[in-house]
């Protein structure tokens, strides 16, 4: 069997051109499998997944912001105004009382309303208008 240096050459360089651990290529009876993981294709020095951990540990902390965390109490899409066109609910610099709804999030066709959880000035909106939303996840930050 002949190995086809080009084709493995190729697949590696696809593996950080779309920033990938492993891909996989079959045709006919032959398949290559690269991964950045358990092979080394070229004598490029390639991080670590232990050193890219770190990493994004530092930038999660350095982005970290301080003050109060209104979280998403449900899985859904988060909506900032109750329809299309309507005025949003919270806008950066505005101030919230406890208990003052700040976004809806939309789970099996049923709208659900959030509160703020406490008194506040909204400082950062983390998430986009539709966009989908995980339990826990942090909606707004308050000052």
């Amino acid at each position: 069997m002949k190995i086809n240096k080009k084709i493995i050459k190729e697949l590696s360089d696809y593996l950080e051109e779309f920033n990938l651990t492993e891909l996989e290529y079959t045709e006919k009876d032959t398949k290559i499998k690269v991964s950045k993981n358990n092979i080394s294709v070229t004598n490029q020095n390639i991080p670590s997944q232990k050193t890219e951990i770190n990493n994004l540990d530092d930038n999660l902390s350095k982005k970290t912001k301080t003050g109060i965390e209104v979280k998403s109490p449900i899985i859904g899409t988060a909506y900032h105004a109750p329809e299309p066109g309507a005025k949003k609910f919270v806008e950066v610099g505005k101030k919230i009382k406890k208990g003052d709804t700040v976004m809806i999030v939309e789970a099996m066709k049923t709208m659900n309303h959030v509160p703020s959880t406490a008194d506040g000035v909204v400082k950062e909106i983390c998430v986009e208008d539709g966009q989908p939303v995980e339990f826990g996840q942090n909606l707004l930050i308050l000052d």
